[in-house]
């Protein structure tokens, strides 16, 4: 297939969640040195309950079963939402939207464990949900990544281009939670081919 033909085959295909079928073979992403699945079971073995923030469709926190009796999932992807809720009710969590503001639409103190893998948060808001003794997992993308393909393309630098582990720890120290653990890596991302780019 041409240039042409892979990006129009790119631009027609549907995602669905965070279901990146499409992409097997196409990209190639390092893994960071830690395992965020392994960090977070490491934790749900003790949790009595769990919130996972930005589950796309569902597929990786339903690959966490079995989850905590109290468990739930918030997406602000409005297409996202009914295949979560169709992948994650018969587990019995329940899925809500949130919006821009990040503002999470649960009580006070209501769960014991909040995951995070790429999804915008307040640190506020993630204070305010954990219990006391609480504890919150997430892994980020910085604000830099893919800044060579970017700049390849010419396109104009990224928002929030500063974003990075010093911002997110200072954010999280600054609304009252303790970084317990953090690292930082750079990964290479290798995209064989300009289909798998644009569907990227």
């Amino acid at each position: 297939m041409g240039h042409d033909e892979l990006v129009a085959e790119a631009l027609a295909t549907p995602v669905r969640g965070w279901d990146f079928t499409p992409l097997r073979e196409r990209v190639r992403e390092e893994p960071p040195p830690w395992s965020y699945e392994r960090l977070l079971r490491e934790r749900l073995k003790d949790a009595p309950s769990l919130l996972d923030l930005g589950t796309g469709g569902g597929e990786f926190l339903a690959g966490l079963a079995p989850l905590p009796p109290r468990t739930a999932a918030t997406e602000g992807h409005p297409p996202n939402l009914p295949l979560a809720r169709d992948r994650l009710a018969p587990l019995g969590v329940e899925v809500a939207p949130v919006g821009e503001d990040d503002v999470l639409p649960f009580p006070d103190a209501s769960f014991a464990l909040v995951a995070n893998r790429h999804e915008s948060y307040d640190p506020r808001e993630v204070r305010r949900v954990l219990t006391g003794d609480g504890v919150f997992v997430t892994q980020q993308v910085g604000g830099r990544d893919l800044d060579e393909v970017n700049q390849a393309l010419g396109a104009p630098p990224r928002e929030g281009r500063d974003w990075d582990l010093a911002s997110a720890s200072a954010a999280l120290a600054g609304a009252g939670l303790v970084v317990g653990w953090s690292a930082e890596v750079w990964t290479r991302t290798t995209f064989h081919d300009v289909g798998a780019l644009v569907l990227f």
